[in-house]
């Protein structure tokens, strides 16, 4: 039987990123994908105009629906828009504690739009502490988290073991926009792990939500917490190659291409 994912994030109507984006992965890894709003955009994949979050009842709602006719293998959250939206998504997370949950924490945009209203990000960790299994930064959002720069791997490790204390949520730290070689490391509590992979010329969006859509998949085949990194980051990198041309020199994933799970490379325990 089919195993049901869901994706907790906002909608873009391009289907460039969010709730859309995270379905047409599932999809693509042989899951049933679900998608609970938290928010509508008026966006494009070139810059995000406006964000109209929902109400915390109506997120809160939409799952609660959702588990009245389907079991859930797995919950992935992306952009959450309100410190309320924040609170409510907590408590689903809490209450599904015994599958794979996975966060992407959402703060702003590339083009600068905020996504989550800023008197929620201190309380973003604290807030949903203990409540998934992993959270998959960039550096822009680590900062944030740890309230310094991030800015090389020695500090993408710093971080990444902060977030975990803090958060009580092992951490994957995205590294692809450091200088030089693109690299993300994997905090687990104990050890850390580096992902070293490719750097593309396309500049594609949505790729955070991919990844965590991605990892969510494997997480739900029940591969262990690197396994799962290592595929989820193989088969971005593939996606990102596929990816065709959109709007203002931005490139978009083309789901299209059906199952593929991806082989695991450039895994290096450190």
């Amino acid at each position: 039987m089919t195993k049901n994912l869901v994706s907790i994030a906002g909608y873009d109507p391009s289907a460039g990123a969010g709730v859309l984006l995270d379905i047409g992965v599932f999809e693509r890894l042989g899951y049933r994908g679900f998608g609970v709003l938290t928010a509508v955009t008026a966006q494009n994949p070139e810059r995000v105009d406006r964000v109209f979050p929902l109400a915390a009842r109506a997120v809160a709602d939409q799952f609660g629906r959702l588990l009245e006719t389907a079991v859930i293998a797995g919950i992935k959250v992306g952009m959450i828009g309100t410190a309320g939206n924040l609170d409510a998504v907590a408590r689903i997370l809490a209450r599904k504690a015994r599958i794979p949950r996975v966060v992407d924490p959402v703060f702003r945009s590339s083009s600068g739009a905020v996504l989550l209203e800023k008197k929620a990000w201190p309380r973003y960790l604290d807030v949903l502490g203990g409540k998934a299994d992993l959270i998959t930064p960039n550096l822009d959002e680590a900062e944030i988290l740890v309230g310094g720069p991030v800015r090389s791997v020695p500090t993408m490790r710093k971080a990444a073991a902060e977030i975990t204390r803090a958060g009580r949520i092992p951490c994957l730290l995205k590294g692809g926009h450091l200088q030089g070689k693109a690299v993300d490391v994997l905090y687990d509590g104990r050890d850390f792990t580096d992902f070293e992979h490719g750097r593309s010329v396309k500049d594609v969006h949505g790729t955070g939500c991919f990844l965590s859509s991605a990892i969510l998949g494997h997480l739900a085949e029940g591969r262990t917490l690197k396994e799962a990194c290592g595929l989820g980051i193989a088969l971005v990198g593939k996606a990102i190659r596929e990816a065709v041309p959109a709007a203002g020199g931005r490139w978009t994933f083309d789901l299209s291409r059906g199952p593929n799970r991806g082989p695991s490379r450039g895994l290096r325990r450190c």
